[in-house]
């Protein structure tokens, strides 16, 4: 039971803390409507999965004890994030109230990126290793293990929903629409901000 706290515990405090998930969510729901919004959110959710197999698999054991290794997967998110912030930071598209609320191919464009966007991301990488590392016991069966990634998911798919749902309404959206240049940029710089300061962690 102590465990489960502290893992729930874990969850919550990294989950809610700003970061790359929360501008692209905010971005994909504000930008793209609703159901942009939350395939993002899913899309963050199942990435989490990625980082709960390799934890779980011990292939995480690999990452920390090889430092060029675990360098060459930070590098690889920083650059991502950097990527997404450079796309959000010279839109010159106009996004209107309407528009791509109904596409499909703009569904499984935020999905795909609110994957990639977790699966790159060095925070998530090292809360994962590190929940699993510190909290979970030794001990501990595979199967409460995949039980804990399944929460470290729920938690993370529970978040995102919410934040795209919120940036989403109609008021929110035309005022930030409104004022889409000032916003978009915002995103941008903070998208590389945080690449920038994965890549600088990582050069140290």
């Amino acid at each position: 039971m102590t465990e489960l706290i502290a893992v729930a515990l874990f969850t919550l405090l990294a989950v809610i803390s700003p970061g790359a998930d929360f501008a692209m969510v905010t971005r994909s729901s504000y930008a793209q409507g609703r159901k942009a919004g939350l395939a993002a959110a899913v899309g963050i959710a199942l990435g989490v999965q990625v980082h709960v197999l390799y934890t779980v698999l011990g292939i995480a054991v690999i990452i920390s004890q090889t430092p060029v290794l675990f360098l060459a997967m930070k590098a690889l998110g920083a650059g991502y994030l950097i990527y997404l912030g450079y796309k959000s930071l010279t839109n010159t598209g106009r996004i209107s109230l309407e528009g791509g609320e109904r596409s499909t191919v703009t569904v499984v464009q935020a999905l795909r990126t609110g994957f990639l966007t977790n699966a790159l991301n060095p925070k998530t990488m090292l809360f994962v290793i590190s929940a699993f590392t510190q909290v979970v016991q030794p001990g501990s069966s595979l199967k409460l293990a995949f039980a804990y990634g399944a929460f470290m998911s729920l938690a993370h798919w529970l978040w995102f929903s919410l934040v795209a749902v919120f940036f989403s309404s109609a008021p929110l959206r035309k005022a930030m629409i409104d004022r889409q240049v000032l916003v978009d940029r915002v995103i941008g710089l903070a998208l590389i901000g945080l690449g920038l300061t994965v890549a600088v962690s990582g050069i140290r």
